[in-house]
C-alpha cells in the first residue's frame, strides 16, 4: 500500500486536505516514516507484518474512529497522553487553559494546593503539576478506566499528582485548596447533530453532554464546592461553553465569587471563566 493509496482511501471520509495529513501523520507516527522517506518509496518496501497493521489502521480510519485512539496517544502542550476509548481525548483548547494557570501561578512561591475536576486523561492535572513544581495536585473523575489511564501518565511523565475516583456532583464536604480547575461535560444535547461523527461514534458521551433543561449542571456543583473548601482569595477556572458564557458568569456572581473574567480561545470563542473567591 501506497502513501497515495492510504490518503485516497480515507478522501471519502475526512476530505483530501485532512485525508492526508492523517496518512502523513500516521505513518510518521506508527511506522518512523518522514516525508522524504514516503517519496523514496519506503510505504512500498514494508514488510507484511507493518503492512498489514497499516491496513488495520486505515479500516479503522474509514470507519471513522479517531487517530488517537488508534495510535493510543495524544498530544498535549508538547507532551505525549496516553488516551484510550472511554477517556476524552485532549483539545487545544484546553491547554490555552493550562496556559492561563501556569502563566498566573506558575512563579508562586508559596506551594499551592491545586485540584482538577473531572481529569480524563489527567492532561490538565499533569500540565500543571509539570507547569508549577511547587504546587501539590490533586484530581477526581468519576470513571474508572479515566483514573487508571491518568494515574500511568502521571507516572509515565513524572507528575506527582494524587488521582481519585469521585463524582463531580457529589463532592466531599471538606478541603482546602487555593485553585480549583475544571474541564467538565458542557455540550447541550441538542449539539450532536452538528458535531464530528468520529466523536459522537467513539468519545464518552458522559464526558461531553449535558441536559439541554440544565447546561451548569456541572459548573454549579463544581462552583459550589469550591466556594466551600478554596481559601479566602482562591480561584476556580473553567473550561466553558460558549453558549452559556453570560449565565455562567451570572451564576459565578450570585454564589459570591468576584473578579469573573471571560477569555476567548484561538477560534475567538468565549471558552475559558476564571473567578475568585473573597
Amino acid at each position: 500500500m501506497t502513501y497515495y493509496d492510504v490518503w485516497k482511501r480515507l478522501e471519502p471520509v475526512y476530505g483530501a486536505g485532512e485525508a492526508k495529513a492523517l496518512a502523513r501523520f500516521v505513518l510518521e507516527e506508527r511506522f518512523g516514516l518522514s516525508m522524504t522517506d514516503i517519496c523514496c518509496g519506503a510505504t512500498e518496501r514494508m514488510d507484511g507484518e507493518r503492512q498489514a497493521e497499516l491496513e488495520t489502521i486505515v479500516r479503522r480510519l474509514e470507519d471513522g474512529e479517531p487517530v488517537q485512539y488508534i495510535l493510543g496517544t495524544a498530544c498535549f502542550c508538547g507532551r505525549d497522553f496516553r488516551v484510550e476509548p472511554g477517556v476524552l481525548i485532549p483539545r487545544p483548547e484546553t491547554e490555552e487553559l493550562c496556559n492561563w494557570i501556569t502563566d498566573s501561578h506558575g512563579h508562586a512561591d508559596n506551594g499551592l494546593s491545586v485540584l482538577d475536576v473531572g481529569t480524563g486523561s489527567g492532561c490538565i492535572a499533569v500540565t500543571l503539576a509539570l507547569g508549577m513544581p511547587k504546587a501539590s495536585v490533586a484530581a477526581w473523575d468519576i470513571s474508572p478506566v479515566a483514573v487508571r489511564v491518568a494515574r500511568d501518565n502521571a507516572t509515565r511523565l513524572g507528575a506527582e499528582i494524587s488521582i481519585v475516583i469521585q463524582n463531580a456532583l457529589n463532592p466531599p464536604e471538606t478541603g482546602k485548596w487555593d485553585i480549583i480547575v475544571s474541564n467538565p461535560p458542557y455540550i447541550y444535547n441538542r449539539e450532536r447533530k452538528e458535531m464530528e461523527r468520529n466523536v459522537l461514534e467513539h468519545e464518552p458521551h458522559t464526558a461531553l453532554f449535558v441536559p439541554d433543561d440544565n447546561p451548569l449542571l456541572f459548573y454549579d456543583a463544581i462552583s459550589r464546592y469550591a466556594m466551600r473548601t478554596l481559601r479566602p482569595g482562591g480561584i476556580v477556572y473553567f473550561e466553558i461553553n460558549p453558549l452559556c458564557a453570560e449565565a455562567m458568569a451570572r451564576m459565578l456572581a450570585e454564589k459570591g465569587f468576584c473578579d469573573v473574567e471571560c477569555r476567548k480561545d484561538m477560534f475567538g470563542k468565549e471558552r475559558m471563566m476564571r473567578a475568585r473567591k473573597e
